[in-house]
């Protein structure tokens, strides 16, 4: 049991429901570390997004009122802090601002990014989960720090109860470790 296969375990049993959608950049198409545990994820229950980070937010956010689990992905913890507008004033507040008759669940799914054995740089290797623990309120984020924690940590974003989302942050130099 690797942290990489324990992902594609946790993205394979996402796929099988019949209201998930993956969607963000590289789903569809290999660019980074995250593509690699999707590759047994149906195409058609994938939507490949351009880089306007802000938009897939949104777009997340829509698809979940009408019903849909969907799994935005953000390759980078760095490259969701574009979306911040969407998930913290909208998506995280939108149940308190309908009186709890919206409820749109999203897993929202991040990495930070990898060190090693090529390191990204600044723009691409931060650990923002102090700020985003501390600017949501309604959205739980979890913090993927072993491998025993990665299925149990999707399955249970998928079933809560709550019909809250959740923000999930891998590490990326876990990803290739044996």
């Amino acid at each position: 049991m690797t942290y990489k296969t324990e992902l594609i375990k946790s993205m394979n049993y996402l796929s099988k429901k019949k209201n998930t959608l993956f969607i963000g950049q590289s789903v569809l198409f290999s660019g980074n570390a995250i593509f690699n545990t999707l590759e047994q994820v149906p195409k058609n229950k994938k939507i490949e997004m351009p880089v306007f980070e802000d938009v897939q937010a949104g777009f997340c956010t829509g698809v979940a009122l009408q019903g849909f689990v969907p799994i935005c992905i953000y390759p980078r913890f760095d490259f969701l802090i574009l979306a911040m507008n969407q998930i913290v004033n909208h998506l995280d507040k939108i149940r308190l601002m309908s009186s709890k008759d919206f409820k749109p669940k999203v897993i929202i799914r991040t990495s930070i990014g990898s060190k090693n054995p090529l390191n990204g740089g600044v723009q691409h290797t931060q650990d923002y989960t102090k700020i985003f623990k501390s600017i949501l309120t309604e959205i739980e984020l979890v913090r993927l720090i072993n491998t025993k924690q990665i299925f149990n940590a999707y399955k249970k974003a998928y079933l809560r109860k709550d019909s809250k989302s959740t923000l999930i942050i891998e590490n990326g130099d876990s990803y290739n470790k044996k």
